[in-house]
């Protein structure tokens, strides 16, 4: 909408007297009491052009431009609504000098993020011969910490000191959290321990500063000493801690505080959720927003999403769609950080319909949203559509970034489309000038890899300009396993243990390797290094929602209550599937023993217990949605195809790779993963 003048409103037929041609060094009650309707018409102007028109009635009246007519201009034209920096530069630069308009200048520019030339006027000054006021000096310390500069901290904190205005609250509040920002907790904590005595007990925010730059350099010992010297706490005290605990893993250290705090605010409870998602507790975290929801404390936006996100994690739709259902009837709209949150949700939870529909009718797409929608796509191998979306996003203005790059490359190499993967890696590097990291190699490896094109793989390793790490080469190295080039693999292996000589996952793929070629020998002396150096393999575990609750299965479960009728309903699948053409594919047991007790050890695997328990609950008509947090192995999911077809299911499987929907006796990925 076109911004409306003013010229004709409150200015048009001011309700005053004209002005004194002459008027008094002193200013008159009439010019005061035309100043404030100025100022008051000034905060609120809604554009530029009316901002202007203020400016040029001060003009047309001939009014003297006073510095406090000129610092309310200046900050105005750059409020977050209008951001006119130019013509608050050309307003400062057309003002007499006066400390006024440069504290408004400096804070301006710093709101604008401009941290540079904030600092540049800060200098400037003093070079006119002025001295800075305490309403300058927090934003030109708050520009040093954001750049980040150390020099231009160092010469702010001695400036003030010189000028005496270190002791003012304001400032040095500023110059603690200075220093905390550019990561200097030991100047931080010296600053704090000279305040006089009669600052520190009146200032809480002082406080809470310094606790949160222990916290963040990790020193929670000294933290935890500052927060119980406190001559009085406010919520944030309590919320700084108990962040920083979280941030350093210590759970049950911020549980113990969050329990003693006497009042809870939003910010407390989202604390705790996003903490547990940080430490891969999605329950817990989930168990901690439901607690809130009780309590009655509304949640805010990062609340919600921190939670979709813990659902997103773990594949519980169900109590993702009750989330999703909160959000719209709590007033939220499915934008910014929910709508990114749900489309992310709706994807890792197998309904990559869902995730589009929200995705559609978000109108505010940024491009993190973009590249959540992409990866959605990717993950569950529809490559085509992750490709329409890449180019809607172009169509739209938005430049695709390191994180776009790499989700289209995954989408390709889950497809199998090695050329056009190729494409897109020289578009990133040659039309968009991105550099590409360990991590896009890698995705070529991959896509390399899973084509058959091991030398084309090597040859890429040794063609990057950067070192390969554990992740690439554990990406060759799957590949030489998918492709059983036991050569290859040992090469690989060998590169593996170098980088972590005891992860668990190199010895078992190459113990699976030697066992797949016949090679019991070598096979079992891989497994009696895991046993002599202590090695421990990650334990599979496979969820799956049922009847309103969560499941967890580990391979050879029986500790669920329907043990037995889960036990059953395997056995009586395996046995129907073997009269529809299904044979074991027992190349997938490690070990070497007679192929009767290979197909018992295959039978208890964790995604065929969860299978038998969806079989069991889940009522006609309705997916059974699986996640797995290994890769799925090959005779699972040669089962579950027969189990879809036989049992007129729709299975849908997330392993720690992609998404497959198995449905009338095929699987999405066809059989290429």
């Amino acid at each position: 909408m076109a911004s409306q003048p003013i010229a004709n409103s409150r200015l048009s037929k001011p309700k005053l007297s004209p002005p004194s041609p002459s008027p008094s060094p002193s200013p008159s009650p009439w010019l005061a009491k035309t100043e404030c309707h100025l100022i008051s018409i000034i905060h609120s102007s809604k554009s530029t052009f009316q901002l202007k028109q203020v400016h040029g009635r001060v003009l047309r009246l001939r009014l003297p431009l006073t510095a406090r007519l000129a610092a309310q201009l200046v900050s105005a034209a750059c409020s977050p609504l209008l951001r006119a920096v130019p013509y608050a530069l050309a307003l400062f630069r057309h003002s007499p000098p006066s400390p006024p308009v440069f504290d408004a200048l400096v804070r301006a520019l710093a709101n604008c993020s401009l941290f540079s030339a904030a600092l540049s006027h800060f200098a400037l000054i003093t070079r006119s011969g002025l001295r800075p006021s305490r309403l300058a000096f927090p934003f030109a310390l708050k520009s040093a910490a954001a750049l980040p500069s150390p020099r231009h901290a160092a010469c702010l904190h001695a400036a003030a000191a010189k000028s005496g205005l270190d002791l003012d609250l304001f400032v040095r509040t500023s110059i603690v959290d200075m220093y905390v920002k550019l990561g200097s907790a030991a100047c931080a904590l010296m600053v704090f321990d000279d305040t006089p005595g009669w600052h520190k007990g009146s200032s809480v925010l002082l406080w809470n500063v310094s606790i949160n730059g222990c916290c963040l350099s990790g020193d929670l010992e000294v933290a935890r000493r500052l927060f119980e010297s406190m001559p009085t706490r406010s919520v944030a005290s309590w919320n700084s801690l108990i962040q920083g605990y979280m941030r350093q893993g210590d759970a049950k250290s911020a549980v113990e505080l969050f329990h003693r705090m006497v009042e809870k605010n939003v910010v407390s409870w989202t604390t705790m959720v996003a903490g547990f998602l940080r430490l891969d507790e999605y329950e817990q975290g989930l168990g901690f927003f439901e607690k809130m929801l009780d309590s009655g404390v509304q949640p805010n936006e990062f609340t919600i999403s921190s939670a979709l996100s813990a659902c997103a994690r773990m594949g519980a739709l169900e109590r993702g769609i009750r989330i999703h259902d909160f959000a719209l009837k709590s007033g939220f709209r499915e934008n910014g950080v929910i709508g990114t949150a749900l489309v992310d949700m709706y994807s890792k939870c197998g309904k990559i319909e869902l995730a589009a529909q929200v995705f559609d009718v978000m109108d505010r797409r940024d491009l993190l949203t973009w590249t959540s929608m992409i990866l959605g796509w990717a993950i569950h191998g529809h490559w085509a559509k992750a490709l329409q979306c890449f180019e809607e996003m172009k169509c739209e203005c938005i430049e695709p970034d390191e994180a776009v790059f790499l989700a289209m490359l995954m989408a390709c190499s889950h497809s199998g489309k090695v050329e056009r993967g190729l494409q897109i890696f020289d578009s990133m590097r040659f039309e968009y000038k991105i550099e590409p990291t360990i991590k896009h190699y890698t995705c070529m490896v991959d896509l390399f890899g899973r084509a058959g094109r091991l030398n084309d793989a090597m040859s890429l390793m040794k063609a990057i300009p950067m070192e390969p790490d554990f992740v690439l080469w554990g990406a060759f190295f799957n590949a030489c396993r998918a492709n059983k080039n036991v050569e290859l693999a040992e090469v690989a292996a060998e590169k593996l243990l170098k980088f972590r000589p005891k992860h668990h996952g190199t010895f078992i793929f190459l113990s699976n390797m030697y066992s797949g070629a016949g090679r019991w020998d070598d096979a079992e002396k891989v497994r009696t290094v895991m046993k002599d150096s202590g090695i421990e393999r990650l334990p599979g575990w496979s969820y799956i929602e049922v009847e309103g609750g969560g499941h967890h299965f580990v391979a050879g479960d029986r500790s669920h209550p329907r043990s037995k009728e889960i036990y059953g309903k395997l056995e009586e699948l395996a046995t129907r599937a073997k009269e529809h053409g299904y044979e074991p594919d027992t190349d997938w047991v490690l070990h070497n023993i007679e192929g009767e007790d290979k197909e018992e050890s295959l039978g208890c695997h964790s995604e065929k217990l969860a299978l038998a328990l969806g079989l069991l609950s889940t009522p006609s008509g309705a997916d059974i949605r699986i996640v797995k947090n290994l890769r799925v192995c090959g005779d699972c999911h040669l089962l579950m195809k027969f189990a879809s077809k036989l049992c007129n299911k729709v299975i849908i499987l997330r392993d720690i790779k992609r998404f497959h929907h198995f449905k009338d006796g095929r699987c999405s990925c066809g059989d290429y993963w």
